[in-house]
């Protein structure tokens, strides 16, 4: 297991900042804690990290990360992943949430470009009406989409997941639970991710056999999959499956269904996307498509530096593969 640059701060009894500082040769540090920092990292057989050495030649050790409500354990998550992975190149994140509002996400990511952090993580708000603002930014200082992506595709690179591969993973392992129709509860074309999702399900389901027979669309929000339930059953037969576009909309579900005495999975099956904490502790565990988070924060690093090595080259993107975890949810006895 390689010697990480926390490894070194810690066995030195200094700060991550400080261990950077040393050993990019700084002279904001005096001799004796240098010399102490260049021992253990020896003894530690630590290796410089040429991202993070590159990194370092920017303006600020501050990286900013810009994310729509940070109280959705999806984007508190992956705030924990791309800190820990700045880290690693001595860096530190300043945290932002915009609320999922535009003008909030404006003001957000003109503050972090004027006090000239090293580049901005960001999870836009909108699809269409954010891409204005991370054009802007990304023609300032280092911009880095991840999650979601806006309409222009040259505001900025992307990283996130494929969310085709991952409806095709749902849709396969539906298909083998015998379902044959399906109902998604999922959140509307204000987000890229809300629009790659329903329309791969809109254009793969047939291929396995499934009639989406409605659709319900809102928000990513707990509320909108709990009062969902309502909606659906009004109109009249319950299909074989709810497929939620995201864990949030999906354990809302759960609980609508289960204020309606409707027991999952014997009545109808549900399924979530996204493999957050919520998927684990659900009752039953939820069947989802699970994200690479540490895998995405570390592309998301690697092309925060390509953007410095490269400026101006946004019209790229990097996508990653989930998996699929399979929760009771969905468990239907044979």
């Amino acid at each position: 297991m390689s010697v990480s640059l926390k490894d070194v701060a810690d066995a030195a009894g200094v700060s991550i900042a400080t261990a950077s500082r040393v050993l990019n040769n700084s002279r904001k540090v005096t001799p004796d804690t240098a010399q102490r920092v260049r021992a253990v990292a020896k003894s530690l057989g630590y290796v410089l990290n040429p991202l993070g050495k590159a990194l370092r030649q920017g303006d600020s050790d501050v990286v900013g990360v810009i994310v729509p409500v940070i109280s959705n354990p999806f984007y508190s998550a992956l705030v924990q992943c791309l800190e820990l992975e700045v880290e690693k190149c001595g860096y530190k994140c300043l945290i932002a949430d915009s609320l999922g509002e535009l003008d909030i996400e404006e003001d957000r990511m003109r503050t972090l470009s004027s006090r000239r952090v090293r580049g901005i993580f960001v999870v836009p708000a909108y699809f269409d009406l954010s891409a204005n603002i991370v054009k802007e930014i990304s023609a300032q200082i280092p911009v880095i989409q991840v999650d979601r992506r806006v309409s222009d595709e040259y505001a900025a690179p992307f990283v996130g997941i494929d969310n085709e591969d991952g409806i095709a993973k749902l849709l396969a392992h539906l298909k083998g639970q015998g379902v044959k129709t399906a109902t998604y509860v999922g959140a509307d074309n204000r987000t890229s991710a809300g629009r790659e999702r329903r329309s791969a399900l809109e254009q793969l389901a047939p291929k396995y056999g499934i009639q989406l027979t409605a659709h319900v669309l809102n928000r990513f929000l707990f509320s909108f999959g709990f009062e969902a339930v309502s909606t659906i059953l009004s109109r009249g037969e319950l299909p074989d499956a709810l497929i939620g576009a995201d864990d949030l909309i999906a354990t809302g579900l759960l609980a609508g269904l289960a204020e309606h005495n409707l027991m999952v999975p014997r009545d109808v099956v549900v399924t979530g996307f996204d493999g957050t904490l919520l998927s684990e502790v659900s009752v039953p565990r939820l069947t989802c498509i699970k994200q690479p988070l540490e895998q995405i924060a570390e592309a998301a690093v690697a092309a925060l530096e390509s953007q410095r090595l490269r400026p101006g080259q946004h019209n790229w993107s990097t996508t990653v593969k989930g998996t699929l975890q399979i929760g009771g949810s969905t468990a239907r006895s044979s």
